[in-house]
């Protein structure tokens, strides 16, 4: 039997069980270890604010329409951020170099699932690294997002960089933005994960409650403001205090996923007279400019080469491994309360 975890209606979690599908030619069977909570995409979907609840996405035309809801309740197998064991290779696909063997650890995205039929292209180069505990290969896809910010941020050695948001991506994107040459300014609404992001690299910590937090980066450094912000809270206000703390000409990247109309952006002040750039970094791609170079894959490859080296810790994030059958605790946890959770992982 195959556990799925899905959302029945808003803040409505079960655990279904269904019968294993037979393996498709070209397909893997990968069996669950762990499986990561998203607490920004996931939880759109668990309090019912996804666009794509009430509108259709129109991936040719790139543009979302309204009149009809382009998924529904139940909404099944959401995550994106598995690691598992191989069981079961399609025959034809013994041999091809690259691919993952019956017992290799792989990491990719097939949900919150206890096993994941997935395409074999997709999983060429998904086995985990040697030495890397099976929990860190959950962490390809988030450090993949907070690696491609940090590309879209354009960073150079010494700049000042503030980060709006100190969740998991946030604290994941302070440590390569340092790691990148940046003097980091951590912003978030909680003491405890500031104290964190200055384990994690940032030289200066500010509370967002202050109400002062651009006043505080522009006296920092000189009255300039910081070169670059990137926002990864998807909360517009932050994104709004994150225009107010750049430079003239200054580049802000957006890289949080933004719900509903944009209550308490106001384009017309400082992003108006200060000629901010706004760049949005979207895991789809990568910055354009670098689009010969990088790709999704290298990011998530690149991610986890450096966990493995030792420049990037990411098990000290990991606040809860939760029982799959109690998955609906792991929402109501991250929902109420996200001050006492960080990364929260459903074991299988």
């Amino acid at each position: 039997m195959e556990r799925v975890v899905q959302f029945t209606g808003p803040r409505q979690v079960e655990v279904a069980e269904h019968e294993s599908a037979p393996l498709p030619a070209g397909h893997l069977r990968v069996r669950t270890r762990y499986s990561g909570i998203s607490a920004g995409t996931e939880l759109t979907a668990y309090r019912g604010t996804n666009p794509y609840l009430t509108r259709t996405w129109d991936a040719e035309a790139r543009i979302f329409r309204d009149g009809a809801a382009g998924i529904e309740y139940p909404v099944a197998g959401w995550g994106y951020s598995e690691v598992g064991e191989v069981t079961e290779v399609s025959p034809e696909l013994v041999g091809t170099p690259g691919m993952p063997v019956a017992g290799d650890l792989v990491w990719g995205i097939w949900g919150h699932r206890s096993e994941g039929i997935v395409p074999a292209e997709r999983m060429v180069g998904h086995t985990l690294p040697a030495g890397l505990e099976p929990l860190a290969g959950a962490f390809a896809r988030v450090g993949a997002i907070a690696y491609n910010a940090i590309l879209a941020a354009d960073i150079h050695l010494g700049e000042d960089v503030a980060v709006f948001g100190q969740g998991v991506i946030g604290l994941l994107t302070t440590r390569l933005a340092q790691l990148n040459g940046a003097r980091v300014t951590a912003v978030d609404a909680l003491d405890g994960r500031l104290a964190t992001a200055r384990e994690y690299g940032a030289r200066h910590t500010l509370n967002a409650r202050t109400g002062t937090v651009a006043e505080s980066i522009r006296a920092a450094t000189g009255g300039a403001g910081a070169d670059v912000a990137i926002e990864i809270s998807g909360v517009y206000p932050a994104l709004h205090e994150a225009v107010r703390s750049v430079t003239v000409g200054g580049r802000v990247v957006a890289s949080g996923f933004y719900q509903g109309d944009g209550a308490g952006l106001r384009l017309g002040d400082e992003f108006h007279h200060n000629r901010v750039q706004l760049i949005c970094s979207q895991i789809g791609g990568v910055p354009p400019q670098l689009a010969g170079r990088w790709t999704v894959e290298r990011l998530q490859q690149t991610f986890l080469s450096l966990v493995a080296e030792g420049q990037v810790d990411v098990k000290s994030l990991v606040s809860h491994v939760v029982p799959v059958a109690e998955a609906a605790d792991a929402y109501v946890l991250l929902d109420k309360t996200p001050a006492d959770a960080l990364q929260v992982v459903l074991e299988f």
